[in-house]
């Protein structure tokens, strides 16, 4: 089964994808002027005025981005970027970067276009994200492309945010606390269960809360093990641009990484991380109280640059500053070693935070795949989707890591294709909307910030 998922997941990551992912990235920057880099300091000030929206929708521009990293900021920023460093060398963390920098655009297209083509579900409930901006934006003939989204959206999210958060969550408390996977499965599904059966609003109002106490907790710990450490930071730094162009030398139980390992696992996991160009987070950002897609675009690429250029940067570079990768461990465990040499306890730590980055990327995707199946069957669907959701969890921590994360990785690659081929057809919307939305905010002087 994980040769088969393998060479499944090789063709689907193949270079054609990567050209797409970063190749429509590069295409939206472009014809946006890099307004995602040149605004991010306007974002920021949007979100800190955003805790209260002023328009239509079911749940605060805040709100909508803490729900948003609630489902990116996970095992990703842990796991997957020990793993990508594990398979592909220090340099896959370069990769990881370019890919969150072009993400950055790739994210404000979709928030921009789930806001412009959202619509109400039979419940009242505002609907949105890649199946309801194709169906509302293009022509007839790629609406099918609408219902491959959803249909993978669906599926996808028992993999990537189900399965594999638990089956991490399992491997972690086993190694630090010796609790069973059993004993894991159970007590996640029934913290999981009990906020998603309060849909939308209990889902973010809980991860307006968690979010930012846990990305805090994490970036503390991981900024007084840099600075303890800051001296080595230039080298390690060196270290990773150079093996993004040369590859990774063999060393101890590290098995060494090509040129084309360290872009292949860089872009496969900043996207697995940030999520920038599968069309997950525009689901959140389609229920924003907000009448403006741009502002929403503006505070939803902020995830992108959260997750990756800070987050997961910096588990990164304490991987590499510790020089762990030699021992050949990959997964959780990679980074669990790297902070334990830093810190007293800093294994136990990392294991908290795990566990609560996976809850909350339980929480958040539960979400996603719960509006692909409205698109799919209406709001009959929803319930059922709940209880398979719920019932899912204990599965994932019976799974060997590397399956999980193979058919993760593949069915990512199947959500991303119909997204991505409707931004690169929808970007004359996004970049008249932008146009216009600036043109007004000129006038007023800039006085637009506020959601």
């Amino acid at each position: 089964m994980t040769e088969l998922v393998g060479q499944i997941n090789d063709w689907a990551w193949g270079p054609v994808m990567l050209v797409l992912l970063l190749g429509t990235g590069v295409y939206l920057s472009l014809g946006m002027g890099f307004l995602t880099i040149r605004r991010i300091p306007a974002a920021f000030r949007l979100l800190l005025k955003g805790r209260k929206g002023s328009g239509a929708g079911d749940i605060s521009p805040f709100s909508a981005l803490m729900t948003s990293l609630s489902a990116t900021i996970g095992t990703g920023n842990i796991a997957g970027v020990a793993t990508a460093l594990a398979w592909g060398g220090p340099g896959a963390l370069f990769w990881m970067w370019i890919t969150a920098l072009v993400g950055m655009a790739t994210k404000y297209a979709e928030a921009v276009c789930a806001v412009h083509f959202r619509e109400r579900d039979e419940a009242g409930n505002y609907s949105g994200g890649p199946m309801y901006y194709i169906r509302n934006g293009l022509a007839k003939h790629w609406h099918w492309l609408a219902f491959a989204f959803a249909g993978f959206g669906a599926l996808a999210g028992f993999g990537i945010a189900n399965m594999v958060q638990s089956n991490s969550v399992a491997e972690v408390l086993e190694e630090s606390f010796s609790v069973s996977a059993n004993t894991t499965g159970l007590v996640l599904m029934g913290l999981v269960g009990a906020v998603i059966l309060g849909g939308i609003k209990r889902i973010s109002t809980v991860a307006s809360w968690l979010v930012p106490f846990m990305a805090l907790g994490y970036i503390s710990m991981s900024t007084i093990t840099i600075a303890m450490h800051i001296t080595e930071v230039p080298a390690a730094i060196a270290t990773i641009v150079e093996s993004a162009f040369t590859g990774s030398a063999a060393a101890g139980g590290f098995a060494g990484a090509t040129i084309w390992a360290a872009l292949r696992f860089g872009v496969a996991r900043g996207i697995f991380s940030n999520e920038a160009g599968l069309g997950s987070a525009p689901i959140a950002h389609a229920a924003a109280q907000t009448d403006e897609p741009v502002e929403q675009g503006m505070i939803a690429m902020l995830g992108t640059f959260i997750d990756t250029l800070i987050i997961c940067t910096m588990t990164g570079l304490v991987i590499v500053i510790m020089d762990v990768l030699p021992t050949g461990v990959s997964g959780p465990n990679l980074t669990s070693m790297a902070f334990a040499n830093a810190l007293p306890g800093g294994d136990l730590l990392v294991a908290l935070s795990l566990c609560v980055f996976a809850f909350t990327t339980m929480i958040g995707w539960s979400f996603y795949g719960e509006r692909c199946v409205v698109f799919l069957v209406g709001t009959r669907g929803i319930v059922p989707f709940r209880v398979a959701w719920v019932l899912a969890i204990p599965l994932g921590t019976s799974y060997e890591l590397e399956l999980v994360w193979l058919i993760a990785d593949t069915l990512n690659a199947f959500m991303a294709i119909p997204n991505l081929v409707a931004l690169l057809l929808l970007s004359p919307v996004v970049f008249k909307l932008s146009k216009e939305y600036f043109a007004r905010d000129s006038l007023k002087g800039g006085a637009s910030d506020a959601p």
